[in-house]
């Protein structure tokens, strides 16, 4: 393998571990907030766009400062990132919802929480990535 090809795996790789921790931190609260709201206060689609939203802030200040290089102005970072946020919120909330009408997920709501969250870990990587470092891979 070339040298150059092995740095940028080696890179690669560093990046989705940083990317990784700074995820379950804000999985943690994304996962505990939509248990907290879906087994107290509220039914599962409203108790996931509140917590997921928490989450996507707390993610955004970490990815910022520990994960990926800003390339451009914050304000636009943000927004992208945001936007990704968004599309990610309708997916994992998608999911949510259409896993709730399955008995065996609606009775299991960490287990619907963890399927949800899994898919939506593999968009969010490639596309924050894009938002903040305009570039894929």
């Amino acid at each position: 393998m070339k040298p150059e090809l092995k740095k940028k795996i080696k890179e690669l790789l560093l990046l989705k571990f940083k990317f990784g921790l700074s995820g379950l931190v804000a999985t943690s609260i994304n996962y505990g907030l939509y248990l907290l709201l879906v087994n107290r206060f509220l039914p599962p689609v409203p108790a996931n766009i509140i917590a997921y939203s928490t989450a996507v802030i707390v993610n955004f200040i970490l990815q910022k400062r520990f994960v990926f290089e800003s390339k451009g102005k914050v304000s636009n970072i943000f927004l992208r990132a945001m936007l990704v946020s968004l599309i990610g919120l309708i997916i994992d909330t998608s999911i949510i919802y259409l896993l709730n009408k399955i008995p065996f997920f609606s009775s299991h709501q960490a287990i619907t929480k963890l399927v949800s969250t899994a898919t939506v870990f593999f968009y969010n990587f490639y596309f924050k990535r894009y938002a903040f470092e305009k570039k894929f891979i």
